[in-house]
């Protein structure tokens, strides 16, 4: 073998290794190809696409509360639709619609789209929380449109941790918020009746007897 084909071949061996130990790094626990975010469910039905489905739990193993289900629904036609159910196949957790102003019908424009998760937009909200559904599951979620009619998908159920964690639920406002609202707004009013004119007014009539000496000095003349 030549010197120049020698060489060559010891290139290319060289470059094989580093190509292998690269590789061998990338497939460890710690790989950053780990952090990237999967692709989530996406299909297609007629005018609609429902991309980025997922089933989100609370952010921790014992949390309580509800789940939602989180997705982005595009409508590439020239009608509006509106999104009239979600539910989960083989589940028994009820799914509540509710558009971002809080209202009950979820419309999706004509060429345009409805974001189901996070804040200021639409909410699917499970009631059961993990009892309805389990983390780390493929859960069959069913999209029904006026048009279009039942979009059917696999999505994954994970904990609203990480990147999902601004599109999870959110546990609803303890009972007791309310009490120390009002208890807030009463002292605040209470100085208001003690700071009354009444005990200001008190000291005028302590002025009347001083005004008095006027009629006993009038008696010396």
């Amino acid at each position: 073998m030549s010197r120049s084909l020698r060489r060559g071949a010891l290139a290319a061996s060289a470059l094989a290794f580093s190509i292998a130990s690269l590789a061998a790094c990338g497939a460890g626990n710690d790989a950053q190809t780990l952090e990237i975010k999967p692709d989530n469910a996406a299909v297609t039905k007629g005018d609609i696409k429902v991309q980025n489905a997922l089933v989100i739990t609370q952010g921790t193993k014992d949390g309580k509360g509800p789940a939602v289900v989180s997705a982005t629904v595009f409508n590439t036609g020239a009608t509006p639709q509106t999104l009239d159910a979600v539910t989960l196949a083989g589940a028994t957790g009820k799914v509540t619609l509710k558009d971002s102003t809080g209202g009950a019908k979820v419309t999706v424009p004509a060429h345009g789209s409805v974001v189901l998760g996070g804040k200021g937009n639409a909410s699917a909200v499970i009631e059961g929380g993990r009892q309805a559904v389990k983390d780390g599951d493929a859960q069959k979620v069913v999209f029904q449109l006026s048009q279009a009619g039942d979009v059917e998908l696999a999505a994954f159920v994970v904990p609203a941790s990480g990147f999902y964690a601004g599109y999870g639920p959110t546990e609803a406002p303890a009972a007791g918020a309310t009490p120390s609202g009002s208890a807030s707004a009463s002292p605040s009013g209470t100085p208001s009746p003690s700071g009354s004119a009444s005990p200001s007014g008190a000291a005028s009539p302590s002025g009347t007897p001083s005004g008095s000496a006027s009629p006993s000095h009038s008696a010396g003349h």
